[in-house]
């Protein structure tokens, strides 16, 4: 934990997704009803969903910085090149379609997911990059 700072930020950041999840608008709340995504009716559950997310992403980053800094390296620029894939699919999901009702708290969110995804994998990738060593 070379960076605290870093760390206080991904706690903001999980905490803001949580909620700006947990209050879309009416439209937003039909679909989380008919859709069944209970796990983001209110906020609590969606702060547990948001925080298994970004925890179980430091434990494979974790895992993975316990390989070879070569395999550690490819790995996760393979990952950051996902995580980044899905960014794009999610910001075009959630600003097309009926997914575009639903509230601009709700589309934040659900793109800021993914977003602490790529902030993560890169930061890691960056990381081995700068020090050459892990």
């Amino acid at each position: 934990m070379r960076n605290p700072f870093f760390y206080v930020l991904l706690l903001v950041l999980v905490v803001l997704d949580a909620w700006l999840l947990s209050h879309p608008n009416l439209i937003g709340q039909a679909g989380v009803f008919f859709f069944d995504y209970s796990y983001l009716e209110t906020f609590p559950k969606a702060l547990v969903t948001v925080s298994v997310v970004v925890g179980l992403t430091l434990l494979i980053t974790w895992l993975i910085g316990r390989l070879g800094q070569a395999v550690y390296m490819v790995l996760m620029v393979a990952l950051l090149a996902a995580s980044i894939y899905y960014l794009l699919q999610s910001f075009t999901q959630y600003n097309t379609g009926i997914y575009k009702l639903t509230g601009d708290g709700f589309r934040t969110g659900a793109i800021l997911l993914p977003a602490l995804l790529v902030l993560l994998f890169g930061k890691n990738a960056w990381d081995v990059i700068v020090s050459k060593r892990r």
